[in-house]
C-alpha cells in the first residue's frame, strides 16, 4: 500500500510544476503572436501591393486605348452651384479595366454619380487596402444618394495647386478636372512620377473658404493654417471613391507620407487634410482649388505607391520633402534620386 501511494503521488504535477508549465506556454505565445501578426500584415501588404498593381495596369490600359489620361472629373463651369459634385473620379472611369465590366455596363459615367443605385452597397476589393479597419465601413446618406464603401488609394493631384475655373487651369499632379494629358506630358519620365498612393479612408478635412495663394504650406504650423481657414469641417475624407474631388479621389504631395496634421473636431485631435475650393465649386466664378491631401497608411512607417510605369514600391515616412514632391509632379524637371 505504501508503495503504490508513492508511485501515484510521483505521477501527479505538482503546484509549482504546472506552473512553470502556464509560464514557459506563457513565453512561448508571447513570442508566437507577434510572429503571427507580422506574417498577416506582410500578408496584407502584398494584397495591399498588388491593388496598387492593377490600378497601375488599369490606367495604362485606359491611357493606351484612348490616348489619354482619365480626368479626375469632367466639371461643368457653367453650373454655378457646386456643378462637380456628381462627376465621376479616376475609379469610377477605369473600371472596364479592373474586370469590373459588369459594373460599368450598369452606369453611365457620363451622368451624375450620386443618382446612380448601381453602385449602391458595391465593394470593390482593388479599391481597398486591408490593413486599413476603417474601410470596412460604409458610408449611408440620408438623401437618394447610394451608399458607398470607401477607398483607400488616391491618384496623383500633384503638390498643391489642383485647379483654376477660371482659366481652366491645373496643377502639376497626373489628375486635374477636364484634362486629357497623353503619357508623352509627363516629361520626367513614367519610371519616377507617382500615379497613386495609400489614403486612409474617413480622413477628417475642412474645406472651403481657404488661401487665394500658391504659396505651398513647408511646415507643420503653415499646415495647420490651411487647415484652419477652411469654413467647413468633415470626417469623410476618402468615403466616396466614384467621386472626382481630391478629397475622395486623391492626394497631393503637400506634406510627406503619413504627416501628422493636428486639428481638433468635435472635441477629438484629428490628422486633418484641407481643400480650399472643391475644384470647380461656383462654376467659371469659383476661386482657384488649392489642396493638402496627405498620402497615409496603416503599413507601419511607410505608405505604398505606384508609379506611373505601373511599378509599386514602399516610401519610407522619413522620405525628403523636395523629393516626395518632385515625384508627384509631371514635368518638373527635377532629379529624382534611387529610392
Amino acid at each position: 500500500m505504501k508503495n503504490k501511494s508513492t508511485r501515484l503521488h510521483r505521477n501527479a504535477f505538482t503546484l509549482v510544476e504546472l506552473l512553470v508549465v502556464i509560464a514557459i506556454i506563457g513565453v512561448l505565445v508571447g513570442l508566437l503572436l507577434p510572429a503571427v501578426q507580422a506574417a498577416r500584415e506582410a500578408a496584407r501588404r502584398n494584397q495591399c501591393k498588388n491593388n496598387m498593381r492593377q490600378l497601375g495596369i488599369g490606367i495604362l490600359n485606359y491611357e493606351s486605348t484612348r490616348g489619354y489620361l482619365p480626368p479626375s472629373a469632367l466639371v461643368d463651369l457653367s453650373v454655378t452651384s457646386t456643378g462637380n459634385n456628381g462627376s465621376w473620379g479616376v475609379h469610377g472611369r477605369i473600371l472596364s479595366y479592373l474586370e469590373q465590366d459588369n459594373l460599368r455596363d450598369l452606369v453611365n459615367i457620363e451622368a451624375a454619380w450620386d443618382d446612380q443605385q448601381a453602385i449602391s452597397d458595391v465593394r470593390i476589393a482593388v479599391f481597398q487596402c486591408p490593413s486599413d479597419f476603417n474601410s470596412n465601413e460604409s458610408r449611408t446618406f440620408s438623401d437618394n444618394r447610394p451608399t458607398l464603401w470607401p477607398t483607400n488609394y488616391g491618384f496623383n493631384f500633384g503638390t498643391w495647386f489642383v485647379f483654376d475655373p477660371t482659366t481652366q487651369e491645373g496643377g502639376n499632379g497626373i489628375f486635374y478636372p477636364n484634362s486629357n494629358l497623353p503619357l508623352a506630358r509627363v516629361t520626367d519620365g513614367t519610371s519616377n512620377t507617382l500615379l497613386c498612393a495609400e489614403v486612409k479612408a474617413w480622413t477628417p478635412y475642412t474645406r472651403n473658404g481657404g488661401p487665394a495663394t500658391n504659396d505651398i504650406p513647408n511646415t507643420i504650423a503653415e499646415a495647420i493654417a490651411a487647415v484652419k481657414s477652411g469654413a467647413d469641417e468633415k470626417n469623410t475624407g476618402h468615403t466616396e471613391w466614384p467621386d472626382g474631388r481630391v478629397h475622395h479621389t486623391g492626394f497631393t504631395a503637400t506634406m510627406t507620407p503619413n504627416t501628422a496634421v493636428p486639428y481638433t473636431m468635435g472635441g477629438e485631435e484629428v490628422d486633418a487634410d484641407y481643400n480650399s475650393w472643391q475644384e470647380g465649386k461656383n462654376g467659371s466664378a469659383g476661386d482657384p482649388t488649392y489642396a493638402m491631401i496627405t498620402s497615409r497608411s496603416f503599413h507601419p512607417g511607410q505608405v505604398q505607391v505606384a508609379l506611373l510605369d505601373g511599378s509599386v514600391q514602399s516610401i519610407a515616412d522619413e522620405i525628403a520633402t523636395e523629393v516626395w514632391r518632385a515625384m508627384a509632379t509631371r514635368d518638373g524637371g527635377e532629379i529624382v534620386p534611387p529610392l
